[in-house]
């Protein structure tokens, strides 16, 4: 715990002293500078540099977990910038000689790592040494070693929610059985696919979903611009388009973080300068209370963040 409130400590104290003139949340994020650690004032206090990402926890202890390369999962010490526990996924468990990347990823309770593989189309679960404990096949429409899964996140249901970025579905995996218990297809509300990355593009390509404590799942469409919240009826209930909040365009969205005033962070990746990479908004009313815009610094890549001021307090 020592590392964890020294890695947050900072940021606790830079909010208080600047008050509502700077931005409230201090962030974790990887863009054109690596791995970096923004405080609530916009200054850099920490960078490491990394390779791209996709997927992105801050452990309890305050070590990072994260991607190394395309098929690895590693484990890093903030403090020493050392890499303390580290998964290939294109050497381990049956997968030598075959195409892997990997996408996702998640420390379970019991200490072991949920890790799931694209091209290969399952999701395992593996000790600190590295050890299969569990393997999932995963259910494909269009295989592809690139986009069978983005996020994929556990649920206090004993499931996971998998994003299958290729088929455009939701798919909801038991966790014992491994069988699949729901499955959503994210609509394209009538307009026809177009290609790209950025605001220009359009899918359903989604990035994460996350099951809310009401029952319903939140979801990241990803190149649909937007996101939605589905009932376990597969109705939509609440959405937010591309061009819903004022002077902002969405693009690629990515994360999705419930805060524990109901405020909802997402991610706005691909969409070009002058255009937020977070964005904070009051659910009810779809009012932006906050927004990161650092384009300059971190490029237009940015997949991936998380709020360091509410890790261990985001809610579902």
């Amino acid at each position: 715990m020592f590392v964890a409130a020294r890695f947050l400590f900072g940021a606790a104290i830079v909010m208080a002293c600047t008050g509502p003139l700077f931005a409230k949340h201090a962030v974790l994020l990887h863009g054109k500078k690596g791995l970096v650690k923004v405080e609530a004032n916009g200054e850099i206090s920490w960078q490491m540099d990394w390779g791209g990402i996709h997927d992105l926890h801050v452990l309890e202890g305050g070590n990072i977990l994260t991607r190394e390369g395309r098929t690895g999962v590693v484990e890093i010490d903030p403090e020493t910038k050392e890499v303390v526990w580290r998964y290939d996924s294109s050497k381990q468990n049956g997968n030598e000689g075959k195409a892997i990347e990997v996408h996702a990823f998640e420390r379970l309770a019991d200490g072991s790592t949920m890790i799931a593989e694209s091209g290969v189309a399952r999701i395992i679960e593996v000790d600190r040494e590295g050890n299969l404990k569990k393997q999932i096949p995963l259910v494909v429409d269009h295989p592809s070693t690139h986009s069978d899964t983005r996020l994929v996140r556990s649920t206090d249901q004993g499931t996971y929610l998998v994003a299958h970025e290729a088929d455009g579905k939701v798919r909801e995996y038991d966790r014992s059985s491994g069988k699949v218990v729901w499955e959503y297809t994210v609509p394209l509300f009538g307009r026809e696919p177009k290609g790209g990355h950025g605001p220009e593009a359009y899918g359903n390509r989604l990035f994460a979903a996350i099951r809310l404590s009401n029952g319903n799942t939140l979801i990241a469409t990803g190149n649909g611009h937007g996101v939605i919240e589905v009932t376990p009826e597969k109705k939509v209930v609440w959405q937010i388009q591309q061009n819903d909040l004022p002077g902002i365009r969405l693009a690629w969205v990515t994360t999705l973080e419930v805060l524990p005033s109901g405020n909802l962070v997402l991610g706005n990746c691909h969409a070009g300068p002058g255009q937020p990479i977070l964005v904070e908004l009051e659910r009810d009313s779809k009012k932006v209370v906050w927004t990161l815009d650092r384009h300059e610094s971190f490029g237009n890549d940015v997949s991936n963040s998380l709020l360091l001021d509410m890790v261990g307090k985001s809610v579902r």
